[in-house]
Order: C-alpha cells, then structure tokens, then sequence
C-alpha cells in the first residue's frame, strides 16, 4: 500500500526507541511528500516516473474505463482511511522475519535446459516470477532494487537479497507489468533491463514510465483489458483487476492495472496483478480458462482497505472462480506493506485451500515448481503466532463472488 509501510515497535519496547521510531516515521513521510512536490515544480526526479504524453492520452481517454480524467474500477474501491492509517501505525508482532529467510541461491545453468512439463515458474520474490511455459519465458513485475521508493534512502526494504542476480537472467521474450505501484515497477531493473532484446506489455500509460527510463518505444506495447497481444506463439491478454495506480501525491489513478492471461500452445498461466475480489473472474475463466497455474497476491491486506487487496481466502476463491488447477500464491515474504505478521498469507491459504480442496505450491524463493510434474509443498517458514480468518476477515465490497472460506480458524 504505501513506500513507508514499517511496522511499529512492541509496547515492551524501549520508550526512547518507539520515540526515534515516530520521528524517523514522520521524517520519511515529510521526505516523501517533499520529494513529490519537488518532481512536480522540477520534473527531476527520474524514479517517479512521467506522465503519458499527448498521444497516449488520447489512447487512455478511449478506454471504457476512463472517465471524468483518470481510470475508474467498474466496482469501487471501499477505504477507511482513519481507520486504515491507525492501523498501519500500531504495532504488529512477527511483521518481519527475525532470522534470515531461506531462500534458494538461483543457478543459472538451470534454464538452460527446458521444463520436462512445459511449465515451469520460479518465484523470485513479491510478484517478480520468471514463467517458462511452451519454450518462451515471461518475467513477471520485475523488481531487483532494494527499495519499493523512488529514491534508495526511504522507504520498505526488502528482506533479502535477489535469489537471482540481475545479470544472471536469461533471455526473456516478455516482460509484463501490472500497475505502476513501486513494488510493481521499479525504475532500477527496468533501467537495467532496457537494453535487452524484449517485449514490455504493460497496461495503458504506463509505457510513459518506461520510455522516460530509456525502453525503445518499439519495445513497449500498452493494453486495455481483455486486449490481446501475440509474441511469436504465445498470446497475452490483460485481464480486469480491481485496484488502483499511481507514483506519487497527483497522479492516482492516471494509468490503468491489470492482471493477465497467458496462453500458449500447450498450457495457461493467470497472474493477477493486485486485485480485490471482482466478478471479472468469472469472466476470465470463460473467455481463458481453464489455468495449468495461477500467481494470485495473497499479502498486504486489512479490513479497513477490503478492495485493494484480496487477502488469502478470497485468493483461493478467486482460484477457483478462474478455473486454476494449482495456486502459487505471490505478493508476499518480500516486503512489509501491511499491518499483520509476516507469515500469516501463507497460513491463511493454506487453511481456506485445505478446506476448499485446492492444491497449492509453496515455493521457497529461487525455487521452481512444475505444476503438471511436481509440486513444492514444503512449509519453510517460522511458526510464529497469525492471526486467522475468523479473528480477521478480509472481505471485498460489492462483490457478488460468494467467498467460501472467510471463516476458517488456524488448523
């Protein structure tokens, strides 16, 4: 949700340590905001991104989600904002890991031979997969830096390391991107990555971002929900998703987000982007459907912001409303951006899929799963207290998707 999203220290902490915690908080949003305003009056900073030009805002203005200057979701977004913003400053245990996350160091030798299956996905982190389905490889919301910030002095710091170097990717025939949030886009890999022989889809406006960061234009393709485009024998559609946009303190919503389908010859993968629960689903799984795998986001959740993002059982409904055969659930264990405990995603799918039935893959990140060989069902994180859904339902608004697993406790 926010650049600044950190969790605030216990009630046992040292009163000097909550006090330098506040003002370092206050600092930074201070920072942020200056930043902001700075870019706006000088146009200098270059992680902000820049605004669609004249022609691509005459494209955007044609969508039937455009309306009254910036895009709009066909089923609002409901928010709390006092509530939202108590909430994101108390203070949450287990928010981040307390030992190092086990990850698994990425060899790159191995894509060089290809999946057994056809399908192959590694989660790298967050919402960053590398996805190798009927020989050609998508990479997914690509981000290598440090920060999810404009700048690499403020802002959610990751906690660990790429489990693949940059340098070490492989060809990638598409990079896709689902919405300009900085844990999405990051102007650092994308600058790092313009150079490379690639297809970026991305959803309308958002290409401005890349061509302001150096991506050939003839690189950068820009698409409206349900448009499709060809890469060779791979067919990527942007699919609907309900969330939101924006860079900085005036350009909400000023560029559009999606999901996406990907359907090659042989296998379908859905990604979801950020989404809350929307009747679009039902939609995707006739007109794409059915999934060899899902990526559906399953962390930074609250039930004062129910529509931005799903949270873990509405994720495992929305699975099956798309007709996935395996979920690998992603937007989590990277970064802190919600007030609950670090683990408690995973949990939380796991028990709504148990009582669902839905298999599920929990790749460690560096690991790959093959969803039609072998699935990776391995619990590798700590057992620390969560809190389940009974305790904290997370439940989208205006939806007429019936949520079957909003009430399970922890198993």
């Amino acid at each position: 949700m926010s650049i600044l999203s950190a969790s605030l220290p216990s009630e046992s902490s040292p009163p000097n340590r909550r006090r330098r915690w506040l003002q370092n908080k206050f600092i930074g949003a201070g920072a942020a905001t200056l930043v902001t305003l700075t870019d706006c009056l000088s146009g200098g900073l270059t992680g902000l991104g820049k605004r669609p030009d004249a022609d691509r805002r005459r494209r955007m203005e044609r969508s039937p989600l455009w309306r009254d200057g910036k895009f709009r979701n066909p089923q609002p977004l409901w928010t709390d904002y006092a509530k939202g913003t108590r909430a994101a400053l108390r203070s949450v245990p287990h928010s981040r890991p307390a030992q190092p996350v086990p990850i698994v160091r990425v060899d790159p030798a191995r894509f060089n031979v290809a999946p057994d299956s056809g399908l192959r996905i590694t989660w790298l982190g967050h919402s960053t997969t590398l996805i190798e389905i009927d020989g050609f490889r998508v990479l997914t919301d690509p981000v290598w830096g440090g920060r999810v910030s404009p700048v690499d002095w403020v802002g959610g710091q990751r906690w660990y390391e790429p489990p693949l170097r940059l340098a070490d990717l492989p060809a990638v025939d598409v990079v896709v991107i689902s919405h300009d949030h900085y844990d999405h886009l990051d102007h650092r890999t994308i600058a790092a990555l313009k150079n490379r022989r690639t297809t970026f889809i991305v959803p309308l406006g958002v290409g401005a971002h890349l061509a302001f960061w150096g991506v050939p234009e003839e690189r950068i393709v820009e698409l409206d929900w349900w448009e499709t485009k060809r890469v060779v024998g791979l067919e990527i559609t942007s699919t609907p998703a309900r969330h939101a946009s924006g860079r900085g303190l005036f350009d909400k919503d000023l560029t559009l987000w999606s999901g996406y389908a990907l359907v090659g010859p042989k296998h379908r993968v859905y990604f979801s982007g950020d989404t809350g629960m929307q009747d679009a689903f039902a939609e995707i799984a006739r007109r794409l459907g059915p999934f060899d795998a899902t990526l559906i986001e399953i962390g930074a959740y609250n039930a004062n912001w129910p529509d931005w993002h799903i949270g873990p059982e509405q994720a495992v409904t929305a699975h099956s409303v798309v007709q996935g055969r395996v979920l690998i659930p992603i937007h989590w264990g990277l970064f802190n951006l919600a007030p609950h405990s670090w683990t408690e995603p995973i949990e939380r799918v796991l028990a709504a899929a148990t009582h669902s039935g839905v298999s599920v893959a929990t790749p460690r990140p560096g690991e790959s799963v093959e969803p039609g060989k072998s699935l990776v069902t391995k619990r590798w994180w700590p057992d620390v207290p969560w809190s389940p859904a009974d305790e904290t339902p997370i439940v989208s608004t205006r939806s007429g998707v019936p949520s079957a697993a909003t009430s399970h406790p922890r198993q």
